[in-house]
């Protein structure tokens, strides 16, 4: 592996933070490089939380626009403010319904680029959970349905089980594996 580029996407409090902690941490594990930025805007208002992951052999912590292998988006609308970001057949994965996302206004852009989008609707996920704040790993579990290099389902729900303080690990693991299994076609 030369390099994996990741930016994820949210709004402040849907535990963009947590996420990219995740990626990190289990990238970190495997032996990787692991380099990352985070832009908080006004995130303590619900504003917009972009972080960067670059895994490999990188010499800085932000993704270059036209870069990103993969876009991680817990909100639709910084799905679609953050797809320059993304290098041609770059993915994105977003907390969105599969019935509308992307938009029409988007897909030729999108097209040109050879950009492959899949979304779920995280948010009801954890929510039938009982954990709406744990769409984010909801949203990474169904990643982990398509894509498993550099990090596998089992690399980032071993990490998920270390990382997630006691009384959100269970609920964290369950919502990360509902993920999993609606990206399988199983959900």
């Amino acid at each position: 592996m030369k390099h994996v580029n990741f930016v994820l996407s949210g709004l402040g409090g849907q535990g963009i933070l947590f996420l990219t902690k995740v990626l990190a941490q289990a990238a970190l594990e495997k032996g990787h490089n692991v380099m990352g930025a985070e832009t908080h805007g006004m995130a303590q208002r619900g504003g917009s939380v972009v972080s960067h992951l670059r895994l490999g052999d990188v010499e800085s912590s932000l993704v270059r626009t036209g870069a990103a292998h993969f876009l991680l988006a817990l909100e639709e609308n910084e799905a679609y403010r953050n797809i320059p970001f993304l290098a041609k057949g770059g993915r994105i994965y977003a907390n969105a319904s599969p019935a509308s996302f992307p938009r029409e206004e988007a897909r030729s852009y999108l097209e040109r680029g050879r950009i492959l989008c899949r979304s779920v609707e995280a948010g009801e996920i954890a929510t039938e959970l009982g954990g709406p704040m744990s769409s984010n790993l909801a949203l990474l579990g169904f990643f982990s349905a398509f894509e498993d290099d550099p990090l596998t389902h089992d690399d980032l729900r071993g990490t998920i089980d270390r990382v997630s303080p006691e009384r959100f690990r269970d609920l964290n693991v369950a919502a990360f594996d509902a993920g999993l299994k609606k990206g399988m076609g199983k959900g």
